[in-house]
């Protein structure tokens, strides 16, 4: 009984970290951090909505499922649909 009831209390305890939606901003720049961090000079990352264009690789999820961060090495031109892009150099 005590076992359930602690694993209960767990559960609970954790269910808001895990149902946070993370802001698609907040994310990007740390995704940025990252990759800067790893030596890449110039690369785009780039919010669009789920279904949305993704030209290049899928770095991130954001607003719930919502939308994705979606992430280019080298300069990439602006697609329609697609958030204001930006280009570390």
């Amino acid at each position: 009984m005590y076992k359930s009831a602690l694993a209960l209390v767990l559960a609970l305890a954790v269910s808001p970290a895990l149902a946070q939606r993370k802001d698609c901003n907040e994310l990007k720049s740390e995704i940025d951090a990252k990759i800067t961090k790893n030596g890449v000079q110039v690369f785009t990352t780039t919010i669009v909505d789920k279904d949305g264009p993704e030209d290049g690789k899928v770095v991130g999820t954001c607003d719930g499922g919502t939308k994705k961060i979606v992430y280019k090495r080298g300069a990439m031109a602006d697609a329609p649909g697609m958030a204001p892009a930006t280009s570390k150099q």
